[in-house]
C-alpha cells in the first residue's frame, strides 16, 4: 500500500487530490502539520510519496513550496488539478446568523472575500489548515464558530454545511504535485511517456540571458506554460527561475535542455511527468 504525505488533517483538499490521483488504489494518508514537516518526513522515509499544492488560479503560486521542492531533491512524478469548492460548516443546529467567527487557512479565506463582505459581522481568523479548523469545532464543541473547508471534511467530522460554494470565483482550481524520492520516482515513472517538465535555474548577470534561454526553448517547440522568479537569499538582485514546459517530442525537448544548460547556472530538473487535465 502506498503512503502519501499531505499537509493538513484528514478531509483536507490535499487528501481529496491524493485519492483522485491514485483512484482505484488503496492508499494510506500521513498527516503533516506544515509543508516543512511534510518534506522532513520524506527526508526520513524514502518510501513515502507526497502531494503538495503548488499554485491556485486565484491565489497564485505557493512560493514556499517551490523552494522546499528544489532544496529537497525530490522529483515530481505527476500532477493533479482539483476544483476547489469551499463550504461554511458548523455544529449541527447552528444558523448562519449565529456565527461570530470563521476560521480557515489564509488562502481559503482569500478566496471567499465576497462572502465576507456580505456578512461583515463575522470575524475572520486565519488557521493552519481548512480541515483542522473543522475538526477543532467538533473536538472543542465550539458554538458560534464556523470553518471553511471541503465537503469531505464536514462529512468526516459530523458538521453541517450551512453555505455551499462560497468561493468568490467558481473557476477556482489548485494544481498539486505528486513527488517522491529520486530512486522511487525513477521506478514509478519508467512506464510513463512524459509531456511536461518542471525546471529551475539561475542566470549570470549578462544582457539578454533570459531571452536567449526562452528563444532556445521556443526553437525546439516547447510550450512555456509558467515562469516564476524567486530571489536568491544572500545574493542581491539575483533570482531562481522556475519554469514549466509542455512538449510533444521528448527527444527535441531533451535537445533543448542540452542547449540551454551552458547558458544557465544551478540547472535542475524537478520532474518529467504527464500533464493533468483541468476538470470541467
Amino acid at each position: 500500500m502506498k503512503t502519501v504525505a499531505i499537509q493538513g488533517v484528514s478531509g483536507a483538499y490535499h487528501e481529496i487530490a491524493a485519492r483522485e490521483f491514485f483512484k482505484g488504489e488503496e492508499i494510506q494518508i500521513l498527516e503533516c502539520n506544515t509543508f516543512p514537516d511534510l518534506f522532513n518526513a520524506m527526508a526520513k522515509d524514502p518510501t513515502l510519496l507526497a502531494i503538495v499544492a503548488i499554485e491556485n488560479t486565484i491565489a497564485g503560486s505557493l512560493l514556499q513550496n517551490h523552494t522546499l521542492l528544489r532544496e529537497s531533491a525530490c522529483q515530481i512524478i505527476g500532477e493533479h488539478k482539483l476544483r476547489i469548492e469551499h463550504n461554511l460548516v458548523v455544529l449541527p443546529g447552528q444558523k448562519i446568523e449565529d456565527i461570530e467567527e470563521i476560521h480557515s487557512h489564509p488562502i481559503a479565506l482569500m478566496q471567499c472575500e465576497t462572502f465576507f463582505s456580505e456578512h461583515p459581522k463575522m470575524r475572520v481568523i486565519e488557521s493552519v489548515d481548512t480541515a483542522l479548523s473543522a475538526k477543532e469545532i467538533v473536538e472543542q464543541k465550539i458554538p458560534k464558530r464556523a470553518a471553511i473547508c471541503s465537503a469531505l471534511a464536514a462529512q468526516k467530522y459530523g458538521l453541517e454545511v450551512i453555505a455551499k460554494g462560497i468561493e468568490t470565483n467558481k473557476r477556482n482550481f489548485t494544481r498539486f504535485l505528486i513527488i517522491a524520492e529520486p530512486t522511487l520516482a525513477a521506478e514509478m515513472i519508467k512506464e510513463i511517456t512524459p509531456n511536461k517538465s518542471s525546471l529551475v535555474f539561475s542566470l549570470p548577470h549578462e544582457e539578454g540571458c533570459l531571452a536567449k534561454v526562452l528563444s532556445v526553448l521556443s526553437f525546439y517547440h516547447n510550450n512555456l506554460t509558467k515562469i516564476q522568479s524567486l530571489p536568491i537569499i544572500g545574493e542581491e538582485w539575483r533570482y531562481q527561475f522556475y519554469i514549466n514546459l509542455t512538449f510533444n517530442d521528448y527527444a527535441h525537448y531533451r535537445q533543448s535542455l542540452d542547449a540551454i544548460i551552458p547558458l544557465t547556472k544551478d540547472f535542475q530538473i524537478l520532474g518529467e511527468y504527464r500533464e493533468a487535465k483541468t476538470p470541467e
